[in-house]
């Protein structure tokens, strides 16, 4: 179920897009796979544009998100990528995406592309599958063990990262996330990642931090457990990744 201010802003926000002409507009994430928390989950979202995305679309694009920034609190949490019917086919390609209140470029990856195929949701026009080719195991297989060994491992030798929540967060629950879609092929909620985390060697006390943000009402780390929390979790995930990307590495074969 979709909260009434999530709803409200989607629909101002399809209202708005109209001047597009959107052939598709689909919600993947937390809000389409059924553990969305509304102004804490990110509202995750692929618009499929009749037109190619020129200049000006894309001045009047970023006008928009802005707009719905200014007048709208959840619209902070609004991310969106833009595509056209004859750039959708493009894994490796880079899109037009508002996300973090600001434009950039980046792709929709195997696992969000196999996420609109599974359980994305349609809010206007056609399916993902009308659009999007299907998306090979061993592609969504070698993504994720890319993903895990060139961004996730690399970054838990950032120590300074790791005494914020998002990255405590992320980082051990995408680790959980990547080990199921590698052992049992499935994409799974982050509610269930957590559900998980501690048989996998998670510290149960980081688990539980991570668990009451996201669905209780918690205060703010204090200074000596955001240090405290975030050598666990890096002393966590460092042997966990290694030992994951060594296991599934050399069977990642598109």
């Amino acid at each position: 179920m979709t909260d009434e201010a999530t709803a409200r802003l989607l629909d101002r926000f399809l209202a708005d897009l109209r001047a597009f002409y959107p052939v598709a507009v689909w919600a993947h994430g937390s809000l389409a796979g059924g553990d969305y928390q509304e102004g804490r989950s990110d509202l995750d979202l692929i618009a499929v544009l009749e037109d190619p995305v020129r200049l000006g679309t894309v001045r009047e694009l970023i006008r928009l998100h802005r707009r719905l920034r200014a007048e709208e609190p959840l619209a902070a949490k609004l991310h969106c990528s833009y595509l056209t019917p004859g750039t959708a086919a493009g894994a490796e390609r880079s899109y037009l995406t508002w996300a973090h209140n600001g434009p950039l470029r980046r792709p929709v990856t195997p696992v969000t592309r196999r996420e609109l195929h599974t359980f994305g949701r349609v809010l206007h026009g056609l399916r993902p599958a009308d659009l999007l080719p299907p998306v090979p195991e061993g592609e969504l297989r070698a993504f994720v063990v890319r993903d895990q060994k060139e961004f996730w491992r690399p970054a838990v030798d950032k120590a300074r990262l790791w005494t914020r929540d998002v990255w405590v967060d992320l980082g051990t629950v995408t680790f959980a996330r990547a080990t199921v879609t590698l052992r049992d092929g499935r994409l799974i909620s982050k509610g269930e990642a957590l559900g998980l985390l501690p048989g996998l060697g998670a510290p149960v006390e980081v688990v539980e931090d991570t668990r009451v943000r996201r669905y209780g009402a918690a205060a703010p780390p204090t200074r000596e457990w955001a240090r405290r929390r975030a050598g666990l979790t890096r002393d966590f995930l460092g042997p966990a990744i290694d030992g994951l990307v060594t296991a599934y590495e050399g069977s990642t074969r598109a």
